[in-house]
């Protein structure tokens, strides 16, 4: 559904028909839930990569069809921009040599597209924005020829009925308007998946939530935007302002940006359906035959097509999942907080901490969503992308005392999370030596303090003072970026500079 739709736009009794729907589909997943109907605890987690095309001058290249033939893979398919691919990855059950296995796969996968695109004189590069994209690339032309992404794009922009603002003040500022939402192209994430139980649910969201701020502050990557250099990770304020169906005169009212943190913890799976059908109007009203309560009716399992459908277009950084397969419904967790790369190392690496460390803080008889206020979880999402690997972070203090303490990103990750983030990943049984030695990237970025946008922008400035102009330092930044993310060592090991690159 959305696929192969083609519309001119939607009318008042569409989008009435469809909140109708929405409402039947709500009640649907009430029963399921109260019913216990879901799949039972199967431990499995999948990922995503969005990726970016760019040729041998560090440039992105428009190519993501001809790329995606010659690939000939269903696990690669469009993203919005023609400048993007995606990989998906088949789910994998936590546990064992889990992450040695999923990094084979993506090292397989990604070198067979990279070869491909070689043959049209491109390369996958795996970075969470391009430093040589410009604004000049990110236009109605470059949106990838599927019909929904133009029905989207057509459906934000008639919500907001104006050019949208880009206006990010980081190092640099950055202000311009876009008469699309292809800026958002520019953004290519990993999205971490987990199945989850709805027992289960709210314990692992929350825990998600809680570190967000922690994840980005360790795999930030992406440092600049159109050419200026902006926060440490400029995807969130990037998607945030891309995506905004509000006027000015609607964010001054209060109204929630469809790109949303969130602004509490929750009890259920269902809290987070109910809000994004309470807050968020339709963008994309298209309504299936089924009756979701009459095939419940019947013994049967609904897909709830306009529920997930719109659940789609609410882009939260953990977003709830409804899924069904082989007839059965499934619920997921999907953290959509990280940057692509900076290799398939530093990917698995920040995929390990992650899975470990929200099975610890969800296990934890005292959790941390019980002893920070959720606006704390907020404040370090906030400051860790504009500040990365040297934000300071709020946490809750160890011992009986209680409160918070603010305190330097890398030491709670080095005295705190890191032992919980092992102890999670041997309640997943996977095994010790994959445990420690994808922990222990993420250790040496913290004890180096470099992680993918500090590096990023010390070889930039490095460039700068060696006489490059401001387009040559950034394309030579991204040369030599990918020269060595090829070598698939991880970002904290890499040299400093492009004299490999010039």
């Amino acid at each position: 559904m959305g696929e192969k739709v083609v519309t001119d736009g939607f009318g008042p009794s569409d989008r009435q028909r469809y909140r109708r729907k929405l409402q039947q589909c709500l009640a649907g997943l009430a029963r399921l839930l109260a019913e216990k109907r879901f799949d039972r605890p199967r431990n499995l987690m999948g990922m995503e990569i969005e990726l970016n095309l760019a040729g041998e001058d560090g440039l992105p290249r428009m190519l993501n069809a001809p790329v995606l033939d010659r690939i000939a893979s269903p696990d690669f398919q469009t993203e919005l921009g023609l400048f993007n691919l995606e990989v998906n990855i088949t789910p994998h059950r936590l546990g064992g040599h889990v992450f040695d296995r999923l990094a084979e796969e993506l090292r397989t996968g990604l070198g067979y597209a990279d070869r491909k695109a070689a043959e049209l004189g491109a390369g996958v590069v795996m970075i969470g924005i391009l430093p040589t994209l410009t604004r000049d690339d990110a236009v109605l032309d470059n949106l990838s020829a599927a019909d929904r992404y133009l029905l989207l794009n057509n459906q934000i922009l008639a919500a907001r009925g104006e050019d949208f603002t880009l206006d990010i003040h980081g190092v640099e500022r950055l202000l311009c308007t876009s008469s699309s939402i292809v800026p958002e192209a520019a953004c290519t994430s990993v999205q971490l998946h987990l199945q989850v139980t709805p027992p289960r649910f709210a314990a692992v969201w929350n825990a998600a939530q809680a570190i967000a701020g922690v994840q980005i502050a360790v795999g930030a990557n992406a440092p600049f935007l159109f050419g200026r250099e902006l926060w440490r990770e400029s995807r969130p304020p990037l998607f945030t302002q891309a995506t905004d169906t509000r006027t000015p005169e609607l964010q001054a009212q209060g109204v929630r940006p469809r790109t949303w943190f969130g602004e509490r913890w929750v009890d259920s799976a269902y809290d987070l359906f109910e809000e994004n059908l309470r807050y968020f109007p339709s963008l994309l009203p298209l309504c299936d035959d089924e009756d979701p309560l009459r095939v419940l009716d019947e013994g049967g399992v609904p897909r709830l097509q306009e529920l997930v459908l719109h659940n789609g277009t609410v882009y939260r950084w953990n977003r709830p999942v409804y899924g069904w397969v082989d007839g059965v419904p499934h619920l997921r967790v999907e953290n959509r907080v990280l940057p692509a790369g900076p290799t398939v190392t530093d990917v698995v690496a920040n995929a390990a901490f992650y899975y470990g460390l929200v099975r610890a803080l969800a296990d934890d008889s005292r959790p941390v969503w019980r002893r920070m206020a959720f606006q704390d979880a907020e404040h370090n999402f906030d400051t860790a992308c504009r500040h990365g690997i040297e934000a300071e972070l709020r946490w809750p203090r160890s011992g009986r005392s209680g409160g918070l303490a603010t305190v330097p990103a890398v030491r709670l990750v080095l005295d705190e999370l890191l032992p919980l983030a092992a102890a999670g990943l041997d309640a997943w049984h996977v095994e010790p030596r994959d445990r420690d030695f994808y922990l222990g990237v993420i250790e040496e970025r913290c004890r180096r303090r470099v992680n993918g946008a500090s590096w990023q922008a010390d070889t930039f400035h490095r460039a700068l003072d060696s006489g490059l102009g401001r387009e040559a330092a950034l394309a030579a930044t991204t040369r030599r970026y990918r020269e060595l993310m090829l070598t698939g060592e991880p970002v904290h090991s890499w040299p400093v500079g492009v004299e490999a690159a010039s």
